[in-house]
């Protein structure tokens, strides 16, 4: 699945795709909440396993809470607790955002 190609449209997500505004939760912005479609981990189902493991699982509603200065990591904000995360893990969960 492709997140952002040249197709793309600006919404709350920096990139999501036309029509579905699907996008992958590294590409939210501090203080957008959304909705968990699904986890990719292309090449490392561990990565996937474990996401699942701290509640990144489908249909479950995460908050972008802060980043660190250079954008990596990120804490969300998952179920009743906070999750930090690099960049590349995020990128593995795909959501839709959802109205605040």
């Amino acid at each position: 699945m492709s997140v952002g190609g040249r197709d793309a449209v600006q919404t709350g997500c920096q990139a999501a795709v036309p029509g579905g505004a699907l996008c992958a939760l590294a590409d939210l912005v501090p203080g957008a909440r959304a909705t968990v479609v699904e986890v990719v981990a292309n090449g490392a189902p561990d990565t996937a396993r474990r996401l699942g493991a701290l509640g990144f699982t489908p249909g479950t509603v995460v908050e972008v809470v802060r980043r660190a200065p250079l954008r990596d990591p990120a804490v969300y904000r998952v179920k009743d607790y906070e999750v930090c995360l690099r960049r590349a893990q995020a990128a593995c969960v795909y959501t839709t955002e959802v109205e605040r």
